[in-house]
């Protein structure tokens, strides 16, 4: 209830206010609150104050008598002390995904009943919390994380010990639990497990020496695994490991390896396909990159009419360059940014499937990039002053560079030239890549489209 004042207007222009004594009511009618009078004091030029102040006063009286009215609110940040505030989404989204997937049950199922448990799972989970939102190493998350940033109060009695002796845990069980998980996920999201796609890559650590003694786990000698190696980014030679990862078309991981920092990629595919045996896959299709061709992989691969499509270099090998390439034929869409042609090599049992894809938006770019590197390599080429002698600084860096040595020639009197045969070759190439498979019931657009999934690894 409240004391309001309306106006009103009158036709010479004049306003006369009104005071009211009214209240708010819900209008059911209207389905929003509305004011209800209850009573009309009067003009508010004739209105006795004198008389509403009396009135204020005697129901202050009343009410001071009975009903205790509302504490006096003190300003912000006098009355109330705030001692802490937690994010709470983190734990129960992660909490609620970890269920689901039933990475819990997995876990429960491989520990040793018993009256005493260690806090594996409760230890496993804070990391995989953490990683989904603030990515810290283990110090950091027991001294600070879980403490001060996130509200896991269940978390907050583990020790750092106990956090490494759950990876230790994990470790020791590692085939068990990403197998089940892989079918839990599978079976979730209704993935396709058809193809497999592989790829490795390369983490470092900041130390000086490598990994000297060998290491013993589950049972098995295994060589050191930070060693130095050819780094996939960068130049860092501080030592590595290398990671690979299989995942399905969908980008569902299926499983991952650590191999030592000096491990080749065409060295990997024999215990990849000896570590996926038995995982009940079907005609699982093998798909890797341009880094793992080699004879060996190919046998190793078809073996067990195992399927395969692989990547080949183009630049390296004279049957891609002279067979493949070279082998006229109409390409075919596959898509709105991809088209291919399929290309056969050889009779018989030796015969070989080709694929000549080529990425349209790819060739663009690709095509645009070139014209802006001949039309610089122009303008460079008119800077040399003819009369300089024969092998000028700036000639030999033009040569020696691997944005323009590949487009450069010798020209008339020993002079550079641009190489119109290297820049027309390069433009056939544009977008272009070839895959090899040995499975005659893909169509070409599967092949192609096939590899294409192959671009989701490297995303992750």
């Amino acid at each position: 209830m409240y004391l309001r004042t309306t106006r009103r207007r009158n036709k010479d222009g004049s306003v006369v206010a009104y005071s009211q004594l009214a209240e708010t009511r819900w209008d059911l009618a209207q389905r929003r609150p509305t004011a209800h009078i209850i009573h009309n004091v009067g003009r508010a030029d004739a209105l006795d104050r004198e008389a509403l102040v009396r009135l204020a006063r005697s129901i202050s009286r009343v009410c001071a008598g009975g009903v205790e009215g509302p504490a006096e609110v003190a300003p912000p940040g006098e009355a109330l002390a705030l001692e802490w505030a937690r994010p709470l989404g983190v734990g129960h989204v992660a909490r609620a995904r970890w269920e689901e997937l039933g990475i819990g049950a997995v876990r429960r199922g491989l520990e040793r009943p018993g009256p005493r448990r260690a806090p594996h799972e409760l230890a496993l989970f804070t990391m995989v919390a953490n990683r989904l939102a603030e990515p810290l190493s283990k110090l950091a998350c027991a001294e600070h994380w879980v403490p001060e940033r996130v509200y896991l109060p269940e978390a907050e009695t583990l020790t750092l010990e106990q956090w490494y002796f759950a990876l230790d845990f994990l470790d020791s069980h590692i085939d068990a639990v990403e197998r089940e998980i892989c079918f839990r996920t599978a079976d979730l999201f209704r993935a396709d497990v058809d193809l497999i796609c592989w790829d490795t890559t390369t983490v470092s650590f900041a130390v000086d020496a490598e990994d000297e003694a060998e290491e013993t786990r589950r049972g098995t000698t295994l060589p050191p695994l930070r060693t130095r190696g050819d780094r996939k980014e960068g130049r860092d030679h501080n030592p590595q490991v290398v990671v690979g990862l299989a995942l399905t078309r969908d980008g569902l991981p299926v499983r991952s390896w650590v191999f030592p920092g000096n491990t080749v990629d065409a060295t990997t595919v024999a215990q990849v396909k000896e570590g996926l045996r038995g995982w009940r896959l079907g005609q699982a299709i093998f798909v890797g990159d341009a880094g793992l061709d080699s004879e060996a992989n190919r046998q190793e691969l078809s073996k067990g009419v195992g399927h395969s499509i692989l990547a080949r270099p183009i630049g390296k090998l004279t049957e891609v360059q002279q067979a493949v390439l070279s082998r006229p034929g109409r390409f075919h869409p596959v898509n709105d940014h991809l088209e291919s042609k399929e290309v056969l090599v050889g009779d018989g049992a030796r015969r070989r499937r080709y694929l000549v894809c080529r990425h349209l938006e790819e060739a663009k770019r690709q095509r645009q990039h070139r014209g802006e590197i001949v039309a610089a390599l122009r303008q460079e080429l008119a800077c040399l002053d003819p009369h300089a002698p024969e092998h000028p600084k700036r000639a030999c860096e033009l040569v020696a560079s691997a944005r323009y040595g590949r487009y450069l020639s010798r020209g008339s009197g020993g002079r550079l030239a641009i190489d119109a045969v290297a820049v027309r070759r390069a433009a056939r190439m544009a977008g272009k890549y070839v895959l090899l498979t040995n499975d005659d019931t893909l169509t070409p657009e599967d092949v192609g489209l096939g590899y294409k999934a192959m671009r989701r690894i490297e995303i992750v």
